[in-house]
């Protein structure tokens, strides 16, 4: 009787542990989502942060990492966070989501919506919203973290988990690899990150074995005049019409410098000059933003602004030391460039899983950017860079009928559906670390 009843017991105890083994993939995400996660995320949504400012974000998402056995490095080039769970001998695989939100006051009319204020780095009292689905993205990183926490019989290696500050800047990729986080914690065999989307509908994931995210320079032209009366042009050097020029000048540089089938932006966001009607200006300042999708067009259309601003300058009949100086910031990413043989191999396996309906094959019609590069390019790991659909298929056939449109990103009327956003991502993350990292 006595070993009946502990023979009971042991196989009771063998099911309870492994009952993740049998239980598919989505119904244990959803367990998850409905105890934890979306409350989680609604934290995180009412309580946005701005870049390089996200100190309760930071907070939470380490302590939630550290509760499911992560060793938790926190202030990684910041308020950067990196986890790591060894789990025997394997691969290390990197994941990346990003933590910041934007200085925009949310009008989504949602019974959640932020109210979120905080002082930016300014001095200026701003409102804050995650306008660019970045709660579900760490939210989806700690779903991701359980999931893989409870299935370690299923992979080997070490899984090393991100959360990124400043990415709407650019700067905390950047940011952390200044703080030599490769160094400190090891280089990652494979890297990987998604990116929630209005743009497509929910239940669906887009990957490409190009590039998703464009290159993005940010560049200033600094124009140097000669200042005279309003009524005396032939006196000076007027800065605005010579800026002017090199506005015009420019719109030529991606349709005669570039391949007609490769494409390229420039785009003069700003133009500042002048104090006064009847003042010529002794200066000018022209703002620009510049995407590309190679480090070949990158070149070829930074050194194309440098071109047609000097040489304008030269026209105006300015000497040399005084021709326009264009300056390339810092705040500048490459283009996000896909690992062929990684997409190729994490799409065949999401066929599999989720059907082929699934795959997203739409065209890529912006050139948005990212800083997620700046983790993989040097030196080169390979990497893969998603999409997960998070607006309603209801909501585009209301658009197409002449209704409200979807909104887009960064703008205070965008909003996701988180149930349908989040379960998604984590899904997709844990089934291709588990590919990645299979036993």
């Amino acid at each position: 009787m006595n070993m009946k009843r502990t023979l009971l017991i042991s196989l009771t105890a063998l099911i309870i542990n492994n009952v993740h083994a049998v239980e598919p993939l989505g119904d244990a995400i959803r367990r998850a989502y409905d105890a934890k996660l979306r409350d989680l995320f609604l934290y995180f949504h009412q309580n946005p942060e701005l870049s390089t400012m996200e100190y309760k974000t930071s907070a939470r998402l380490a302590d939630e990492l550290a509760s499911l056995g992560y060793t938790v490095h926190r202030n990684v080039g910041g308020t950067g966070i990196v986890a790591l769970l060894k789990n025997g001998e394997g691969p290390l695989v990197m994941f990346r989501a990003d933590m910041d939100g934007l200085p925009v006051e949310e009008k989504s009319g949602l019974a959640y919506a932020s109210r979120a204020k905080q002082i930016d780095p300014n001095g200026n009292v701003v409102f804050v919203m995650h306008a660019c689905g970045h709660d579900v993205h760490i939210t989806s990183l700690v779903g991701t973290a359980q999931i893989m926490a409870d299935r370690r019989d299923e992979w080997r290696g070490t899984l090393m988990l991100i959360g990124q500050p400043a990415e709407e800047r650019v700067m905390g990729a950047a940011a952390m690899r200044a703080d030599n986080v490769w160094r400190r914690f090891g280089q990652p065999d494979y890297a990987m990150a998604f990116h929630v989307t209005s743009a497509m509908p929910t239940g669906m994931l887009g990957a490409s074995v190009d590039s998703p995210y464009s290159g993005a320079d940010t560049v200033d032209i600094y124009i140097t005049g000669v200042g005279a009366h309003g009524a005396s042009p032939h006196r000076g050097v007027d800065p605005i019409v010579l800026g002017s020029q090199i506005v015009m000048g420019l719109q030529t540089v991606v349709s005669r410098t570039l391949p007609p089938r490769r494409p390229g932006v420039i785009t003069v966001g700003a133009f500042h000059s002048g104090t006064k009607h009847n003042i010529i200006s002794d200066a000018a300042h022209l703002q620009l933003t510049v995407r590309s999708e190679s480090g070949s067009d990158r070149r070829l259309l930074l050194d194309g602004i440098r071109r047609v601003a000097e040489n304008m300058g030269r026209v105006a009949g300015l000497p040399e030391e005084l021709l326009p100086r264009v300056v390339v910031s810092d705040e500048s990413v490459p283009p996000t460039l896909n690992d062929k043989a990684l997409t190729e191999r994490v799409i065949a396996l999401w066929s599999g899983h989720f059907g082929k309906s699934a795959l997203f094959s739409g065209e890529r019609l912006g050139m948005g950017a990212e800083d997620f590069p700046l983790f993989t390019v040097n030196p080169y790991i390979p990497s893969l860079y998603f999409a997960v659909g998070g607006t309603p298929p209801e909501d585009f056939v209301t658009e197409q009928s002449g209704g409200a449109p979807v909104p887009s990103h960064h703008s205070p009327l965008f909003k996701i559906d988180p149930d349908a956003s989040v379960t998604l991502g984590v899904e997709a993350s844990v089934s291709a670390l588990l590919e990645l990292m299979r036993q």
